[in-house]
């Protein structure tokens, strides 16, 4: 039940009212004047303030302003007379929700409470939403203890504060999107919009308009003039995934308002400005993309100011059973799934995750839905997990009679992949997992002779 405050020196004015909210199902509290109106205020914490402007000792202005330096969020409606309504506007300056005036019908004060009761409600809700989100994307809800996601978390902690456009870089399922959200959230722009593009889920035409707008009649199907993302992001993040599939046209233009902070809609003669920090992600390489052409350079040294790179799940296996461990709290409510047994635990950290923390989450998943005891056990894996002492069997690479060594493996893997992407370092590098600078570090390591 609701309470409500009326703070009024008319002894038949509170009558009345209290009767009316009490027959609405309000609790009621009264004070006959504006000095004990603040002192109730301040105790009793009331949902709602009815206070009048005229009172002896202390006038409704001034116990206005004493409500709202205590309690800002306390909705307070002015009662005033006829005579006083650019007083009760001055109020509503000073943080007043609506004022009526006299006389009234009791309904008329029934519905503005209400009303104000359920903005109050929404108000709430939205700072405990956001509250929520902040502390579900920060940083230290990243996982890891591992050195290099230490050192991704330091990074992340001092770049949030700055305004410098970041490039994420990992392979898919490392993790990249959950760090440019706490990049945001550790931010000044906390409280600003983030909006989010994948880049790579729409063709040219379609992604140019969802970046930039259009006007009504732009294109076919343009019947309204449409915000794109670059304004709704104005004063927070917009974060570009997958930002190696952006075509040159659109590069082009996302370079523009990087120099300008500027664009136009599709369609468009207005030159809107915004200002927007630039997150963006790939899992690709994106010096090669601009040796071979397809990134322009001047845009990758705009974005490219502070690099964060996301190191592969199989380069930190240490951190395994803490992602294991969250995972079954996660996907466990009940408490039901206590741990794993010793050898789903082996598996689990010799598995290769070539898609990273999603696949192991999505293992896990799998392993509490299927699970009969109150542990994981190997059948509970998925099975290409559970063949993971299998390796060389499932990368037809023969046992050698006195054992085989793990130089001669790497290196096999490698030419194989070579052999099947047709020489491409770029997708040779893709068929086994890692990036194509690491590619190159292996294949001088081993002495591959450079191939066309």
């Amino acid at each position: 039940m609701k309470t409500i405050l009326i703070v009024d020196d008319e002894k038949n004015m509170c009558w009345a009212l209290e009767k009316g909210l009490q027959q609405g199902g309000y609790r009621t509290l009264v004070a006959g004047d504006g000095e004990r109106g603040v002192e109730v205020a301040l105790a009793e914490s009331p949902d709602l303030v009815l206070l009048d402007l005229k009172m002896p000792r202390l006038d409704g202005l001034e116990a206005l302003r004493r409500i709202k330096d205590a309690r800002p969020g306390l909705p307070v409606v002015m009662i005033t007379a006829h005579g006083s309504v650019p007083t009760a506007i001055e109020a509503m300056k000073m943080g007043a929700y609506d004022y009526v005036s006299k006389p009234f019908d009791i309904e008329e004060i029934r519905l503005m409470i209400e009303k104000a009761l359920q903005v109050e409600d929404l108000t709430q809700e939205v700072a405990r939403l956001r509250q929520e989100v902040e502390g579900r994307y920060s940083f230290q809800n990243i996982i890891g203890k591992s050195p290099r996601m230490q050192a991704v978390f330091d990074l992340v902690e001092r770049v949030a504060q700055t305004g410098a456009s970041v490039i994420i870089y990992g392979e898919s399922g490392t993790g990249k999107e959950l760090v440019a959200k706490a990049i945001h959230f550790l931010s000044p722009r906390r409280h600003q919009p983030y909006i989010q593009v994948n880049c790579a889920a729409l063709p040219e035409t379609l992604l140019e308009s969802e970046l930039f707008g259009h006007e009504r009649g732009a294109f076919t199907g343009a019947v309204a003039r449409r915000q794109g993302r670059f304004e709704l992001a104005d004063g927070g993040t917009l974060f570009l995934d997958e930002i190696g599939e952006l075509s040159p046209a659109v590069q082009v233009k996302l370079l523009r308002v990087l120099q300008e902070k500027a664009f136009e809609r599709v369609g468009g003669g207005e030159t809107l400005r915004v200002d927007v920090r630039i997150i963006a992600a790939t899992n690709r390489d994106l010096s090669a993309a601009m040796a071979e052409g397809r990134f322009r350079e001047d845009l990758y040294y705009r974005l490219n100011v502070v690099p964060i790179t996301l190191p592969s799940l199989r380069e930190r296996r240490e951190d395994i059973p803490l992602l294991v461990e969250h995972f079954l709290k996660k996907f466990d409510g009940q408490g039901r799934v206590v741990g794993l047994t010793p050898e789903a635990s082996k598996l689990l950290t010799e598995y290769r995750w070539p898609g990273n923390v999603r696949e192991l989450e999505n293992a896990i998943e799998r392993a509490v839905i299927i699970c009969r005891q109150n542990r994981v056990t190997a059948e509970d894996l998925p099975p290409e997990v559970r063949d993971v002492a299998m390796p060389a069997r499932r990368s037809g690479i023969k046992l050698p009679e006195g054992g085989v060594s793990l130089r001669e493996v790497e290196k096999e893997l490698i030419r194989q992949a070579l052999d099947r992407a047709g020489g491409n370092q770029t997708a040779a590098a893709r068929l086994l997992g890692i990036s194509r600078h690491t590619l190159l570090y292996r294949l001088q390591k081993y002495g591959f002779k450079s191939r066309a």
